[in-house]
């Protein structure tokens, strides 16, 4: 078990990024978003065409949702299902997490390991073809 950050914290700064390695060695980005009283951890991309969420700046989020940067698509924070857009029916793959009493957010995914807070050192900013403003 991997001590990630608080509660109070990714409600402050509205998402908090991560990297996890699978049992091959292969990273991935993981975003820790608000959820009514707690949080929860998506991947960081969109289903429909692997768009990161997180670039960098914090994950776009908007009335409990979570925008896709390049097409709008809109997650919810707590489900993580898409009901509109590009990724519409589908929802972001979960990874595991424990949130103890005092608040304290902590990876409990056996598929994956700890590899660093922030994403994996990749700089693209997306190609936004989305209505929505951000």
């Amino acid at each position: 078990m991997e001590q990630l950050t608080t509660v109070d914290t990714v409600h402050e700064e509205g998402s908090w990024l991560f990297t996890v390695s699978d049992r091959f060695g292969d990273e991935e980005e993981v975003i820790l978003v608000p959820c009514e009283d707690g949080v929860e951890a998506w991947v960081n991309r969109c289903t429909h065409e692997s768009q990161r969420f997180d670039t960098g700046r914090g994950a776009p989020i908007r009335n409990g949702q979570i925008v896709c940067p390049r097409h709008g698509s809109m997650f919810d924070s707590c489900s993580g299902h898409c009901d509109n857009g590009e990724a519409a029916n589908t929802t972001l793959p979960a990874v595991d997490i424990t949130v103890h009493t005092d608040g304290t957010v902590f990876l409990t995914d056996d598929d994956v390991t700890f590899a660093h807070e922030g994403g994996i050192d990749d700089d693209d900013d997306p190609d936004s073809t989305s209505h929505i403003s951000l």
